[in-house]
């Protein structure tokens, strides 16, 4: 009979404590894991980092980035990793996945974030999606088709497979997307890859302009960042974003875009 107490204890356990930054949040067959901010009490909301790993990576390699870990609690943000089902994300005109439309991804994704905002006290309306080289990719395509989800878009070093889409669907997001100017994994014009090639930048972002009525470039210098400013009439964000270098990520370009939108009011 002494151990009834801590039955009854494990049994009536929050379901918040089931996973975390070292233990998966179970989806079926797919997972997320998530850190929330160190002090954070349980019950305030707080917004969230959603982070998508490159080809071949992994929720828990993105949770062993101790720095990245560090600066997104330092921002009171929940660092949200996602993971795709094999080796890279199933999204259109992607290698051996040409016929994608995305549809089993976003689905992901919806189940993620319905997921977490169960478990865990995450504001919903201040979420921003970020990743970096394919999972840059995967960040364009939401912004493309879950755009109602996010309340802000940093793709990093990854955009369209092949081409971009003619439109988009959803409302217009705020975006910033970030790139090495000599990347030669990634270029800016793209490359081939197997039966397919990665697509233009520029292309991606002309799409874009003219999907949410942006008006011209501005630009502007950001700490080691050369930056295309553009807004439209709505105060909406899309900003086109340099850095000397190659294929390389660091966590301040997440840093610099979540207090951008931050103070743009848009998380």
């Amino acid at each position: 009979m002494r151990f009834l107490p801590i039955v009854a204890l494990l049994l009536g356990a929050s379901p918040a404590l089931a996973c975390g930054p070292d233990t998966d949040c179970v989806l079926g067959d797919r997972h997320y894991r998530i850190a929330m901010p160190a002090g954070h009490d349980g019950a305030t909301a707080v917004p969230a980092i959603v982070f998508s790993h490159g080809y071949r990576g992994s929720a828990q390699g993105v949770m062993r980035n101790g720095s990245l870990r560090r600066m997104v609690s330092d921002l009171g943000a929940a660092l949200i990793a996602v993971k795709s089902k094999d080796d890279d994300w199933v999204i259109p005109n992607a290698p051996r996945h040409m016929d994608s439309d995305g549809a089993e991804e976003f689905r992901y994704f919806d189940a993620v974030l319905d997921d977490a905002s169960r478990r865990f006290a995450i504001d919903e309306s201040r979420i921003m999606a970020t990743g970096f080289s394919a999972g840059g990719m995967m960040v364009w395509n939401l912004a493309c088709s879950r755009s109602d989800r996010f309340a802000a878009f940093a793709p990093i070093s990854g955009t369209f497979w092949l081409r971009p889409p003619a439109s988009c669907a959803g409302p217009v997001a705020n975006l910033i997307h970030i790139h090495g100017d000599s990347d030669s994994t990634v270029p800016l014009s793209g490359r081939r890859i197997l039966e397919t090639k990665q697509g233009e930048v520029r292309e991606a972002l002309d799409m874009y302009v003219r999907y949410g009525g942006f008006g011209p470039p501005r630009p502007a210098r950001h700490s080691g960042l050369r930056c295309e400013e553009r807004r439209n009439k709505t105060g909406d964000i899309l900003d086109f974003c340099l850095f000397e270098g190659g294929h390389s990520f660091r966590t301040e370009y997440v840093r610099f875009a979540f207090e951008k939108f931050r103070q743009a009011g848009r998380l």
